[in-house]
């Protein structure tokens, strides 16, 4: 979090008043921790009150729900390079955005979802267009939304095995050719080629 005034002269953002506002919601839904950086407000809870605090965000004015998705955090992964350094806690982060239809206010709700329990209560009770987000959560990670009774896949044939999003999943694009790629360019024709060949087919 900072409040840096040069900060505020760059980027536009009044950052005291983004880290009072973040207080405020993060107390409203009960956070247990929260951060105001780069001009967005994220919000730590509990994923038993992930549920409630979703609600809480809305009753404060955040009626308009942008998205849900997840990140799959793990030290090793199936292909590419892990992480650098430390090692993070194995788990995965489930985020929704919610923001006001009549200013710019916005907010990350973010709880941790346990790689061994892999469940969560769904938000369709609030938002039935959080539906659709759910079932793609379910089927690129893996994730059960208790309550959500039609998590059928979206993008992925019935018969297709695994979850293409976690990090432990074999890519075998990415083993053919590593991430980025490299894109197959061939040379332009120099000039004296081009009038070379022109010359021959004469």
């Amino acid at each position: 979090m900072t409040d840096s005034q040069s900060e505020a002269a760059v980027d536009g953002t009044d950052h005291n008043a983004l880290a009072d506002y973040a207080a405020s919601v993060a107390e409203a839904v009960g956070a247990s921790s929260w951060t105001a950086d780069h001009g967005t407000v994220r919000l730590m809870v509990a994923r038993s009150d992930w549920v409630s605090a979703v609600q809480a965000a809305a009753s404060t004015g955040l009626r308009f729900f942008s998205f849900l998705s997840a990140i799959d955090w793990a030290n090793e992964v199936e292909v590419g390079e892990g992480i650098a350094g430390d090692s993070v806690d194995e788990r995965y982060e489930m985020l929704c955005r919610l923001s006001s239809t009549a200013n710019a206010d916005a907010v990350h709700i973010i709880t941790s979802v346990s790689k061994d329990d892999a469940s969560i209560d769904t938000l369709t009770g609030i938002f039935a267009g959080a539906a659709w987000h759910e079932r793609e959560a379910a089927e690129m990670f893996g994730i059960d939304f208790v309550g959500n009774t039609n998590l059928k896949k979206l993008y992925l044939p019935d018969a297709f095995e695994g979850h293409p999003l976690r990090k432990n999943y074999p890519l075998l694009a990415r083993e053919i050719k590593p991430w980025p790629g490299t894109v197959d360019v061939e040379d332009k024709p120099s000039t004296t080629n081009v009038e070379a060949e022109a010359g021959a087919s004469e």
